[in-house]
């Protein structure tokens, strides 16, 4: 997550949605003159204590952790946008990432298929890096009541473009996005899944292809 006060904006830093690149292009706007030194002391505190004071957002916070801590009169001001990506293409780069950054989670599994049938097995035990990657999207931008918190929701598929316009909606000059972990190593995703497959990871999201408005 990444606010400014200066620009008025919060985003909502959704994994493996182009948020890397959304964040390096906005990340120096959340230093404000005003809240610059507390700013400062604040993220210094909290890498210090090794981030146990919870004074700070983590990097995929949910819209609900910002809504329920920060006053309701200025969350309600905060211009909130976030960035989503097509289920089953955000797994086929799961698989990927995991591969790349945490290959001992990988041992015996032997594709993307195999991999994919034991993510969705609801009795395999919890893990961070495969569990992150199966939250709903849609639970990113709900309060407690389920109720959508967001300004826009900006898609992967028109990274650029949106991100284009949200930043002349806050005011900004809109960057060229970076090509932050550009991924050049793998086919269309629909290559990766046979009906099967295809249906079991539709039933899972059906969440968020309903809300999001996606299919394979």
């Amino acid at each position: 997550m990444l606010v400014s006060h200066q620009h008025q904006f919060l985003f909502v830093h959704i994994a493996k949605t182009g948020g890397t690149s959304v964040r390096k292009a906005l990340s120096h706007y959340r230093w404000d003159p005003k809240y610059g030194i507390p700013q400062f002391m604040v993220n210094k505190l909290s890498q210090l204590c090794r981030h146990k004071l919870g004074c700070r957002f983590p990097r995929h916070a949910k819209v609900i952790a910002a809504k329920e801590m920060l006053p309701a009169e200025y969350f309600s001001k905060l211009f909130k946008f976030t960035f989503v990506r097509n289920p089953w293409d955000l797994q086929v780069s799961s698989y990927y990432h995991i591969k790349r950054e945490r290959p001992e989670v990988m041992q015996g599994y032997e594709n993307f298929a195999d991999f994919m049938r034991w993510k969705l097995d609801p009795d395999r035990p919890y893990q961070y890096h495969i569990d992150t990657s199966m939250q709903l999207q849609s639970d990113y931008l709900v309060d407690l009541q389920g109720q959508l918190c967001m300004d826009r929701i900006g898609k992967y598929e028109s990274l650029q473009q949106d991100f284009d316009a949200i930043c002349e909606r806050v005011g900004i000059v809109p960057p060229s996005l970076p090509h932050i972990r550009q991924a050049k190593d793998r086919e269309d995703y629909r290559s990766y899944y046979n009906d099967e497959l295809a249906e079991a990871v539709g039933r899972y999201f059906s969440k968020d292809i309903q809300i999001l408005g996606y299919q394979f």
